[in-house]
């Protein structure tokens, strides 16, 4: 198929065309140009309906035609992935995978880009899972935890590592903390074992290191932030504030308050906090506990963006955070205990006057010398201040 001719070339032709001199006609002209006659006339037709000489339909309103229905298409199609996906999920007694169904969805002309991004799949696994739907590694754990769970339900008092043992001598070797990390994840514990958690839960796996370790300190504002979430109950239900504080100055940089704690409130609160302070903040540590708000996909690309470096403190250990909890028992004593809050946005008000007024810059502090955090920042940085 030839190659368009660009339309910087057409318009061209077609000025040289409509400007011709009396006796000269379109055929010498598409050959001085090397096209053919009916090509030329093509161009002349389209370029008089562009300029409204002659009815018809424009370019721009093909382009945008061409456009309305190949987005129609995709909404179809989004459409009937949503419907067969809900269809799906609806059937009882069967397991929940999304890739057969993508499969099924191809074999009827929606392609696979679209049902991987309605249901938020990602296409690398899925192709994956195509060539090679049970992979090795994926059998050789089914069949350790199968070992693993028929030892310990022939011996129910047997820790991992005797199940370790049972299981090696059944034909499936394996380290002492594999057995651990399987038992673990099946809850297979023993019956003499200490007791687990009061509410069942884990705490998640941290997704960074400790890059603080309870030095508190910084030389000069934007090296190291500490950030958690503090909640309050009112009449209408609880209000979560999520709050950002330079570990230099003690400034509160960032702060978001919603009536849910979600990811999306530590985000709100990391954005409004580089917003503040402008774009030198790369290689700022931010340094969390290993709540799920701060551990979500969302939070760590969030990081990312701005090329700030998260840090978070072992599970249970208040101290490793322990001067973003003062500001939070500070924020406790001056505000939120003081009296019974009947709205949400009544106690919001009042936790942003006393961060902003009366913490940022009445509040004297011991350690600053005396000075209020905005106080301190002009001094040690005004330019930074006056950001």
């Amino acid at each position: 198929m030839p190659k368009p001719y660009p339309q910087e070339f057409r318009d061209d032709v077609v000025r040289v065309a409509r400007e011709r001199e009396s006796g000269v006609t379109l055929a010498q002209i598409a050959k001085d140009f090397g096209i053919h006659e009916m090509t030329l006339q093509k161009w002349l037709r389209r370029a008089d309906i562009d300029d409204g000489r002659r009815p018809g339909t424009t370019s721009t309103e093909s382009v945008e035609l061409r456009e309305l229905r190949k987005r129609n298409r995709l909404l179809e199609q989004e459409n009937e992935v949503l419907r067969r996906a809900a269809a799906y999920l609806s059937q009882a007694n069967l397991p929940k995978r999304f890739y057969p169904l993508v499969t099924e969805l191809a074999a009827d002309g929606i392609p696979v880009a679209v049902s991987c991004r309605v249901l938020k799949l990602s296409r690398p696994p899925y192709y994956r899972w195509l060539t090679e739907a049970v992979t090795t590694a994926d059998r050789i754990s089914a069949e350790r935890a199968n070992a693993l769970f028929n030892a310990h339900r022939d011996d129910p008092e047997f820790g991992y590592r005797f199940l370790a043992d049972e299981a090696e001598a059944a034909g499936e070797p394996m380290s002492e903390r594999t057995a651990w990390r399987i038992c673990s994840a099946n809850s297979w514990w023993s019956s003499f074992g200490k007791k687990r958690g009061r509410n069942g839960k884990k705490p998640g796996p941290p997704v960074h290191d400790d890059l603080v370790e309870r030095d508190f300190t910084a030389d000069s504002p934007n090296q190291l932030w500490l950030t958690d979430i503090t909640e309050h109950w009112t009449d209408e239900g609880k209000l979560y504030l999520c709050a950002i504080k330079d570990a230099c100055s003690g400034r509160i940089v960032g702060y978001s308050i919603d009536s849910r704690m979600q990811s999306r409130l530590a985000v709100a609160a990391l954005n409004n906090a580089v917003a503040r302070r402008g774009n030198n903040v790369d290689g700022c540590i931010v340094h969390s506990d290993r709540g799920s708000q701060f551990r979500s996909r969302k939070f760590v690309f969030a990081l990312n963006r701005h090329g700030l470096v998260g840090s978070m403190g072992r599970v249970g250990a208040a101290g490793d955070n322990a001067a973003m909890e003062s500001f939070f028992a500070l924020l406790q004593r001056n505000v939120l205990d003081r009296q019974r809050w009947a709205t949400r946005d009544q106690l919001r008000i009042a936790i942003v006057t006393w961060i902003e007024r009366t913490y940022h810059r009445r509040r004297r502090q011991a350690r600053l010398g005396r000075l209020t955090p905005i106080e301190y920042e002009t001094i040690i940085n005004p330019a930074a201040s006056a950001a």
